[in-house]
Formats: C-alpha cells, sequence, structure tokens
C-alpha cells in the first residue's frame, strides 16, 4: 500500500464538476484498495499565487502551502487533477507551484553550477489534464501542454512522472464520462 497525497487543481471546486468527480473517484478507489490518502483542493486553499519578486526575496509561505509541501514530503505517489486551459495549467495551479516548490526543498542548485539535487526522487507522479478538445488535437496544434508540469516541474524536483489526458471534456457524453472514471479508479487501485 502507498500514501498517496491527491490534490484538485481546478480553482474553482464548484465550477469544473468532471474534475471534481475524476479526484473523488481516484480518492474513493484509493482508500477502499487500503492506501493512505490525503487530499487538497486548490479551490479551498488561501494563498497570493504572485511571486512577484522571484527567489531573490524569502516570502513567507501561507499555511496552505505549507501543507501542500508537508503533503509532497509525506507521500510516495502523488495525484494532481486539473483542466488544461490556454495550453496549460490554471493560473492559480502554477502560481502555487512558484510560491511553494522552492529552491531547497524541491530542488537544490549545486554550488559549482552544474546541475542540481533532486529532492522528490523516489517518488511518483500521476497527472490527470482535462482537455477541451481531443488532446491529440491540442497536441499537434498547440504543442505539449503538459510539459511544464511533466517535465519543468515534477521531473525537475525527481518525480517519476506519468501522464494522462482526458477530452474533449466539455462535451463528453456521460457513457465516454464512465470509461474515464473506471480508467482512474484502476489507476487508484493500483497506486499509479
Amino acid at each position: 500500500m502507498k500514501k498517496i497525497f491527491i490534490l484538485l487543481g481546478h480553482p474553482d471546486n464548484s465550477m469544473d464538476p468532471l474534475s471534481r468527480r475524476l479526484a473523488d473517484s481516484y480518492e474513493s478507489a484509493a482508500r477502499a484498495a487500503g492506501h493512505d490518502v490525503r487530499r487538497m483542493n486548490l479551490g479551498d486553499m488561501q494563498f497570493n499565487a504572485n511571486l512577484r519578486r522571484g527567489y531573490r526575496e524569502r516570502v513567507e509561505l501561507e499555511p496552505d502551502l505549507v501543507k501542500v509541501q508537508e503533503n509532497l514530503t509525506w507521500c510516495e505517489h502523488f495525484v494532481l487533477v486539473y483542466p488544461n486551459w490556454w495550453g496549460g495549467m490554471p493560473a492559480e495551479l502554477k502560481g502555487m507551484w512558484d510560491r511553494m516548490f522552492l529552491p531547497h526543498f524541491a530542488f537544490a542548485m549545486h554550488k559549482n553550477g552544474m546541475g542540481w539535487t533532486r529532492m522528490m526522487k523516489g517518488r511518483t507522479a500521476r497527472v490527470i489534464i482535462l482537455c477541451s478538445n481531443r488532446p491529440l488535437y491540442d497536441y499537434v496544434l498547440f504543442g505539449n501542454f503538459a510539459a511544464s508540469i511533466g517535465w519543468s516541474i515534477l521531473r525537475f524536483a525527481g518525480f517519476s512522472t506519468s501522464i494522462t489526458s482526458f477530452g474533449p471534456s466539455e462535451k463528453a457524453s456521460e457513457p465516454l464520462r464512465l470509461k474515464w472514471v473506471s480508467i482512474v479508479e484502476k489507476l487508484a487501485r493500483k497506486g499509479k
């Protein structure tokens, strides 16, 4: 059994029932399979998403950002669910990463400037992205919408990351949504 941290990355939990449904389905199936699960919803969190001065000036983290850090440190497997907006994650979710995925927490640059230490090494991650178009269509027309989260954030810090994308999410029939729920539940039972 694994320690799993789930983050629903939609900034308004009430506005996107499919993101919530997939996060809820993953959580229920993981708990039923005996995994130790923690869950947070971006829409319930309180923090300033603006990293106005970059890393030049240390800004104290709000309690919700500290809790995300604690859960990422605690977990063996991280699950993130969010909608694809304009070729990437919602701004508030990106701001969360900017604020709390800090040097000496998620990574440590080598003093000689040649590389970095991945502080999250040994953990796995599953990113579930909902696309309003077919994911392949978005990828071909607009590029890799998962590059930022997959490569620049999670893999950079050491997570072995898998991406699952579903779409067209807004026009999907109920049978198709049930198929997606089934896929997510199967992943959850395996802790993947």
